[in-house]
């Protein structure tokens, strides 16, 4: 009786401190909406990969508020941010910085490139050369750089959110799979409907202030309070079942799928939809992970991440259709 007096408090202050902290993250939506009109999905992902220290694509035309999207997120958290705008003549020692020889003191300085900051702006990724986004694959993963033969460990949190034009523009590459597959979340941005553009033309003749609401440390902490959501062992197997019914779409009575998928998601996509439903949770000021959190966050992690086969480029399949089809055949538990 006395133990379980005491786990019931415990998760009573467990949970009085995810209410308290997702309030905060709230407000960070409230500043972020100042600017930004519409896109509440999106910019509840941002927010999800920033507790879950996860980086972000966002996949747009050009002219649809992807760039002044993850502005505005800068200026509300408060973090160090730098922009790098990707060309196809950019050069690894643009992004990660060089060895500048002083002939004074007749040695080489390192002269430290725009990814050391907190938050990174990659602007139209995929207009880069391989080697740029070789040099940025290794921050992304391993979170450091090497500059010579000195290695640089890079400030915490560390956050690269790219933006990309669809493939079938003119001078875009497509991202290494090895890249893609470093993205916690893949988000489409589309055009806004007429009422939001028509709120778009009313607030671009005003000057819109966005204040830091969030900062560094409170940004740890509700990373720490999120390892601390539970999430029953039902819901687990249920990520597992999505991600393997990638794989042998036929051992889940998914046989039709097969012909569409060369290859499934990997055990990353796993790791990814486990830490990211707690963060929905965390937002949903719960302290428990429900089915509807790993619903929520799947199409976002797994569309970037399931390679389709000619065939479904030929039939027009999407990879969102293969994720929705998997999510309505599999019993929820």
């Amino acid at each position: 009786m006395m133990e379980a007096a005491v786990t019931t408090h415990v998760n009573n202050q467990i949970l009085d401190q995810i209410k308290e902290e997702s309030s905060r993250f709230q407000a960070l939506n409230y500043e972020i909406a100042k600017i930004i009109v519409g896109h509440h999905d999106i910019v509840n992902f941002i927010i999800t990969a920033i507790l879950c220290n996860g980086h972000i694509l966002l996949e747009g035309v050009p002219g649809v508020a992807k760039t002044t999207m993850i502005k505005a997120v800068t200026k509300a958290l408060g973090l160090k941010f730098n922009r790098i705008q990707f060309t196809p003549d950019l050069l690894p020692a643009d992004l990660i910085g060089t060895l500048i020889y002083n002939p004074k003191t007749q040695e080489f300085e390192t002269k430290q490139g725009p990814i050391f900051a907190n938050l990174i702006l990659a602007d139209e990724i995929n207009r880069a050369p391989a080697k740029v986004q070789a040099a940025l694959l290794e921050a992304m993963q391993e979170h450091q750089v090497t500059i010579g033969s000195q290695t640089f460990i890079l400030d915490e949190p560390f956050l690269v959110f790219a933006t990309q034009n669809p493939l079938e523009q003119e001078g875009t590459y497509r991202l290494p799979e090895a890249q893609v597959d470093r993205f916690m979340f893949k988000l489409m941005v589309h055009y806004p409907s007429i009422k939001e553009e028509r709120e778009i033309l009313g607030r671009s003749s005003h000057d819109i202030t966005i204040n830091p609401v969030i900062d560094k440390n409170a940004i740890f902490e509700a990373q720490k309070l999120i390892k601390q959501i539970y999430i029953d062992d039902k819901v687990v197997d249920y990520i597992l079942a999505i991600t393997f019914a990638t794989r042998s779409p036929e051992s889940y009575h998914l046989k039709e799928l097969k012909p569409y998928i060369q290859y499934g998601v990997s055990p990353r996509a796993t790791i990814a939809i486990y830490h990211a439903a707690r963060a929905h949770a965390f937002l949903k000021k719960r302290h428990f992970v429900t089915p509807d959190d790993v619903k929520a966050v799947c199409p976002a992690i797994l569309r970037h991440r399931i390679i389709l086969t000619y065939e479904a480029e030929a039939d027009a399949v999407k990879s969102d259709f293969i994720i929705e089809k998997i999510l309505r055949t599999l019993p929820t538990p």
